[in-house]
């Protein structure tokens, strides 16, 4: 069982960010920005299941595939820039994504974000090089995002859920990951 504190979950719920929802509510988006996600979030898919993934258009401008995921170890981690407890975890992210990219694991970061814009500058001012796009209406229609931020999904090479978790995850919980590979 992952660990991780009562309070720091609690905290999740009561401000309201258990969700794109949280994000996506008010003013319409800027011309130019993606159209926000309008879900409030499902729940969590149960360990086993087949993970359908859809084609996104990432960040730096070329595409995650679906295929590309075939007989490899996936983590898709729904994130926003403007989540205290993603700013936590993204880092970590980061390391095993460095760390382990190599030996075959892949990411797929999708950002919750309202506007392309605030996710690609987050991404920058803090040097992170995971693949990321943008949650959109096309990729939540295969791929939709469950209750909470930031989730974290491990896709096993068999194209099954290993790991399903929404809230914050610790280092030694991120770390745990790679024994899939």
């Amino acid at each position: 069982m992952l660990r991780r504190t009562w309070l720091g979950q609690s905290i999740v719920w009561a401000a309201g960010l258990g969700g794109s929802g949280a994000q996506a509510q008010g003013a319409t988006p800027a011309a130019g920005s993606a159209p926000p996600v309008t879900d409030k979030g499902g729940p969590l898919p149960a360990l086993g299941t087949r993970l359908a993934l859809p084609e996104v258009a990432l960040f730096d401008g070329s595409r995650f595939l679906p295929a590309q995921a075939d007989g490899q170890v996936l983590v898709v981690y729904w994130w926003a820039s403007w989540c205290p407890f993603c700013a936590v975890q993204s880092p970590l992210i980061e390391q095993l994504w460095r760390v382990h990219r190599a030996r075959g694991l892949q990411v797929l970061a999708l950002s919750v974000d309202r506007q392309a814009g605030d996710a690609t500058a987050y991404l920058a001012k803090r040097g992170y090089t995971f693949p990321a796009g943008l949650q959109t209406p096309e990729v939540a229609r295969v791929l939709p995002k469950p209750k909470g931020l930031p989730v974290t999904l491990v896709r096993g090479r068999d194209g099954r859920v290993l790991m399903a978790e929404a809230g914050q995850l610790f280092p030694e919980d991120i770390e745990q990951i790679a024994r899939w590979l």
